[in-house]
């Protein structure tokens, strides 16, 4: 699979020379996991992140996982091998939504947003000189749409880069939150590509993760508890399993115990700024094997109750 391309501040000295120039286009910069896949012949989909690749699902760490899923269900393979002779050559990339320095409304922004698409040489016309890159912004977007995935929302297209200002641009509001997006990503249609960040402080959240009008609870951050059933507590509440049921039905998916457990754990690692141990147990973060035996017990009872009503 392709690599993610070098994404630097505008005003750093790694910026492409030439970026400002032609028309522009300006999309949020969406605060999360780089995520990328790829699809094999068989339509098997492989997945990476940032670095490493992924073996299976096991691999993925807990709060990317959800994205994973979304690409898995709704990616249209079909669509894929018609618009291309080498899928395989394909890679699409992305982000994975999770907690960081922003808290998004997590019922609304999609676990994964398309932000690139790499086709390789072989992209279906006679040319054999064509060698493999990045799609044009608008031409990514349509890619991702065409294939059933949710595209990086855009601020602004086609602004004329003679009309931008990048000293005097402010950061817009976020699609995704009550408050400005961490930043916009500005590209041009040569593959030229910058970004400018929210400075710290600058409203919602601090760059360093933590919350500028307070913490809340249930983000159970420093000094909050950790204890696995005091966390299942908080987090693996009636409300949840209610949204995670339902969400299951939508997809034709049973509603079982040990779906409820994980989708909850997966769920929780995104949204909050938990750290869960990835294989053995970090002693200063959460053991998620304690974790989801908690949220287990917790979703049986939640599956029995909701059980016994519906046949009272």
């Amino acid at each position: 699979m392709r690599q993610f391309p070098p994404l630097p501040d505008l005003d750093a000295p790694e910026a492409p020379d030439d970026l400002l120039e032609g028309h522009l286009w300006l999309l949020e910069l969406i605060d999360g996991t780089g995520l990328r896949f790829s699809m094999d012949e068989s339509g098997l989909l492989r997945f990476g992140g940032p670095e490493a690749t992924y073996a299976d699902l096991d691999a993925v760490p807990l709060a990317l996982r959800p994205a994973v899923r979304r690409v898995r269900s709704r990616f249209d393979r079909e669509a894929l091998r018609e618009a291309v002779a080498d899928p395989a050559g394909v890679t699409f990339l992305g982000v994975a939504t999770h907690r960081r320095g922003t808290d998004y409304d997590w019922e609304r922004i999609p676990p994964f947003l398309g932000t690139d698409v790499w086709t390789g040489a072989d992209d279906g016309t006679d040319d054999e000189t064509v060698e493999g890159a990045f799609r044009p912004p608008d031409a990514a977007v349509a890619i991702f749409q065409g294939v059933g995935l949710a595209p990086v929302n855009a601020v602004a297209r086609e602004v004329n880069a003679r009309d931008f200002d990048p000293d005097g641009y402010a950061v817009p509001a976020s699609a995704w939150r009550d408050g400005p997006a961490a930043g916009v990503v500005v590209r041009n249609k040569r593959g030229g590509r910058g970004k400018i960040a929210r400075e710290a402080g600058d409203g919602g959240d601090d760059g360093d993760g933590d919350r500028a009008d307070g913490d809340d609870p249930a983000d159970a951050g420093t000094g909050d508890p950790t204890d696995p059933d005091d966390l299942a507590s908080i987090h693996a509440g009636r409300e949840r399993f209610e949204r995670i049921v339902a969400a299951l039905e939508r997809r034709g998916e049973p509603a079982t115990v040990d779906a409820l457990a994980d989708r909850t754990v997966e769920a929780v690692a995104r949204e909050t700024r938990l750290q869960f141990g990835e294989g053995e147990a970090d002693p200063a973060g959460v053991d998620p094997v304690r974790f989801r035996a908690s949220v287990v017990e917790r979703a049986r009872a939640f599956l029995d109750g909701r059980r016994d009503g519906e046949l009272g």
